[in-house]
């Protein structure tokens, strides 16, 4: 079972970043530091796209973006789904009940 860490304090992130655009290479910063080289070049990348210097992904506030947006819609399928048992469920007891009120 692979091992799993915290994720590393924004702060740090911004200062390996600072870092990168310094002059020091991903590979040299991960073998001073925990961080893998792929990790640091992934933080890199990651600010370049919230300064704008990139467009070939999404930005962090259109990522949280995009999951707030996802767990709403898995919420309102739910909701959707409920209360379409719940109106079927209401739709059978009310044929049922009209049969027994024009039965008698």
């Amino acid at each position: 079972m692979p091992k799993t860490r915290k994720p590393y304090p924004p702060e740090f992130r911004e200062q390996l970043v600072a870092l990168v655009r310094a002059g020091r290479t991903p590979e040299d910063l991960a073998r001073e530091f925990e961080p893998t080289a792929q990790s640091i070049s992934s933080w890199v990348a990651q600010a370049d796209r919230d300064a704008g210097r990139r467009t070939d992904g999404l930005t962090t506030a259109e990522r949280a973006e995009l999951t707030q947006l996802r767990r709403e819609n898995r919420q309102l399928k739910l909701e959707r789904d409920i209360l379409s048992k719940a109106a079927a469920w209401f739709a059978q007891e009310t044929t049922v009940n009209t049969k027994r009120s024009s039965g008698s």
